[in-house]
């Protein structure tokens, strides 16, 4: 169950991130990848900051604020 919880997270994070940084989403398996990138990121910076979001609002915060700067860092290479 764990795992359908981090799919859903995930595809809701990397539409959020898409829609934010690029004003749409990439497609249900892109947006779900993007989003378990940026939960991983999202997690690492909110660990490093000591500010853990607990709970499934949490995660999806953590999951979009770490697909947004993903998504950012991305665009910031492609167009260098």
């Amino acid at each position: 169950m764990n795992w359908l919880w981090t799919l859903i997270i995930g595809a809701i994070a990397g539409w959020l991130a898409g829609t934010l940084v690029k004003g749409r989403g990439f497609g249900l398996i892109v947006d779900i990848i993007v989003g378990i990138i940026g939960a991983l990121i999202g997690g690492w910076l909110f660990g490093r900051l000591s500010m853990p979001l607990g709970g499934l609002l949490g995660q999806l915060v953590m999951a979009t604020v770490g697909a947004v700067i993903l998504l950012v860092i991305i665009k910031a290479i492609k167009s260098a």
